[in-house]
């Protein structure tokens, strides 16, 4: 599943994964998942035959997207019933396309926008107030105050079960929903604030660490 301009969220039960326009998904046949355009995007989705599937991973992946596949990738889903030169591509062009992409996914490195979800219940209090309200900067400590948890043991939990600290997954679950504000047409500054941080700077340096652009030619690419 590709992008072309907009913003999806694919959700499967390794938890949800943003995918901007520089990216995109790949979910093996099989994988229960759903996914959700956000702002006006334009969906690409090319479906691959089992000789080709078996050579991508068996679970779902988000990959950094190079300028050829993102070629190859309008060329196979473009309005013109695959035109070239006047003629439609034939079966066997499209199937070169289709290695080209896998080619081109193997060299391409996983840039995962992935929100992991939430197995033990203490966890998953914490995350369904800051998924409700991502501005929240109140510190862990005082989080696991109103669910009765220490802030040593929701630590732990968040390094065992989800493979990365509570800072980590709250800039990660912010990212994600600014990505959402931005393909709803929300300025820098305004979707700043209403992901928590107190100046846009910091927001713009977070967003472009884990996104690879600046929120402004992000948002500028979804027009």
């Amino acid at each position: 599943m590709y992008a072309a301009r907009g913003v999806l969220s694919v959700h499967t039960e390794r938890g949800t994964s943003v995918v901007p326009a520089n990216r995109l998904a790949w979910v093996p046949a099989g994988s229960s998942h759903y996914h959700r355009a956000h702002g006006d995007t334009d969906m690409r989705i090319v479906f691959l035959p089992a000789s080709l599937a078996r050579l991508l991973p068996d679970r779902p992946v988000v990959y950094l997207v190079s300028d050829l596949a993102r070629e190859v990738l309008l060329v196979l889903t473009g309005p013109h019933n695959y035109e070239r030169s006047g003629r439609a591509y034939d079966r066997g062009a499209r199937a070169r396309l289709r290695r080209v992409l896998i080619d081109e996914l193997h060299e391409a490195h996983e840039q995962p926008l992935q929100l992991p979800e939430p197995r033990d219940d203490r966890l998953r209090a914490v995350a369904q107030m800051l998924y409700e309200h991502p501005e929240d900067s109140t510190p862990l400590a005082d989080l696991g105050k109103r669910i009765g948890a220490s802030a040593r043991t929701l630590s732990r939990l968040f390094h065992d079960e989800l493979g990365m600290t509570f800072y980590e997954w709250r800039t990660l679950l912010r990212i994600s929903h600014a990505l959402v504000l931005l393909a709803d047409g929300h300025d820098t500054t305004r979707v700043a604030h209403a992901c928590g941080w107190a100046n846009p700077s910091g927001f713009i340096a977070a967003f472009t660490d884990i996104v690879g652009t600046t929120p402004g030619r992000h948002r500028a690419g979804l027009r």
